[in-house]
């Protein structure tokens, strides 16, 4: 692109027109472009950020990497342990017990995924122990028969700390009366919250011994927990101790336990970017009638510039040039506001809430209560990128239309 060419685009875009609905257009393409870029950052921002918090709160309380047996029962637990840890991405290992029980205290009965657990080695390769609302996991000694509920399965008990309530285990024992389920009454000596629904009102949890006491596995055990050091790592680490493990275990990672999850959180954010990605685009192609009557009314100069010896090339790249300069514009200013507003959304939200009188997450209904954001440089990138393109796009046909103008046909009446 020639340096006149570039100079008359930028002054064709300074210039005060003789039409002001010209300019009016001009400025409402800018505003939408910028409007639109900032609301679709803000949006990708804050779906980040609940993706984040929703995994750092399942992977609080689920595992990175998880071993167990074939049959659901894994003998010499310490060797398999022992085995895992070797491999340089894993951060810690803890053995479990996982089994279905039947919380009962007074007139409440309530279902719920018994997992015992070494409270020491648990606090390494989950969070549980950060979330307690009340005792410690520490308090699971063995042979005390202590229990740590979840928030939501206290409530539905009718639960508090230092009471006691009877777990009945589904594998029963014969008896001359029959076949009888296992009953044995716990207390409990903590509750804890994590903040997602499906662990706070479905997870107890025991000491190990006790567990395999009362589930009668002798010294196994149902599998080992893995904590990695980065849990993007999982899937490929999974695959190499399937391979290095000895004997017949099945190991797993939680992309593939949780999968369904957040693929569904990632199909959301996607429909929400080509949603709001429709709003830039509207506005982009605002700049087709923008440029249409700016066309329309530079005839004259368009004709003038032929004369002189402009090629119909030259005449396009300069109304590409006036065009893609308010696309610039308008994505800059959408960039600046949508990175600011995604850095600032805990001070942003809060004082919308107060001008307005509304809360967005109530904290009785939503555990997520605040707008969480992750800002990310491919996001904002990306949606930059797309609304310089399509700004671009936008400025083709009125400029191929400015490169058609027969100078002696527009000059006839000048």
């Amino acid at each position: 692109m020639s340096p006149y060419e570039l100079l008359v685009g930028l002054r064709y875009t300074r210039a005060k027109r003789r039409n002001h609905f010209i300019s009016f257009i001009s400025i409402a393409s800018m505003i939408g472009i910028a409007v639109g870029v900032m609301a679709l950052i803000v949006v990708l921002s804050v779906m980040n950020g609940f993706q984040k918090e929703l995994r750092a709160r399942i992977l609080g309380v689920a595992s990175h990497v998880q071993i167990s047996g074939v049959d659901g029962r894994l003998a010499n637990w310490q060797e398999v342990a022992r085995q895992a840890s070797a491999d340089r991405d894993v951060a810690a290992a803890a053995p479990y017990v996982s089994a279905q029980g039947l919380l009962a205290n007074r007139q409440n009965v309530q279902g719920a995924l018994v997992r015992g657990i070494v409270p020491e080695l648990e606090d390494q390769v989950a969070d549980i122990g950060r979330h307690m609302r009340r005792g410690r996991l520490s308090d699971l000694r063995p042979g005390e028969f202590g229990m740590v509920l979840g928030s939501e399965l206290a409530h539905a008990v009718g639960a508090r700390v230092g009471e006691k309530v009877v777990l009945i285990a589904p594998q029963g024992q014969v008896t001359p009366a029959g076949i009888l389920p296992r009953i044995k009454q716990f207390t409990v000596v903590g509750v804890f919250e994590v903040g997602m629904y499906e662990y706070d009102a479905g997870l107890a949890l025991i000491s190990l011994e006790d567990a395999e006491k009362l589930y009668r596995l002798g010294d196994e055990v149902s599998g080992v927990r893995l904590k990695l050091k980065d849990l993007f790592d999982a899937p490929e680490v999974a695959r190499r101790l399937s391979r290095t493990l000895a004997g017949d275990l099945y190991v797993t990672d939680w992309t593939r336990s949780h999968a369904n999850f957040f693929r569904a959180v990632q199909i959301e954010k996607n429909v929400m970017f080509i949603i709001l990605a429709l709003i830039v685009a509207v506005a982009a192609f605002n700049l087709v009638s923008t440029l249409v009557m700016a066309v329309t009314d530079k005839r004259a100069d368009i004709a003038i510039l032929r004369t002189l010896g402009a090629t119909p090339l030259s005449i396009i790249k300069i109304f590409v040039v006036q065009g893609s300069l308010i696309g610039v514009i308008g994505t800059a200013l959408g960039v600046v506001g949508g990175i600011a507003i995604a850095l600032n959304i805990d001070v942003v939200v809060p004082a919308v809430e107060r001008l307005f009188s509304v809360q967005f997450l109530a904290k009785d209904v939503y555990y997520i209560s605040e707008l969480p954001s992750d800002l990310q440089l491919r996001d904002v990138a990306t949606v930059a990128l797309m609304s310089l393109l399509l700004s671009l796009l936008a400025t083709l046909y009125p400029s191929w239309r400015a490169s058609r103008v027969n100078p002696a046909e527009a000059l006839r009446y000048e």
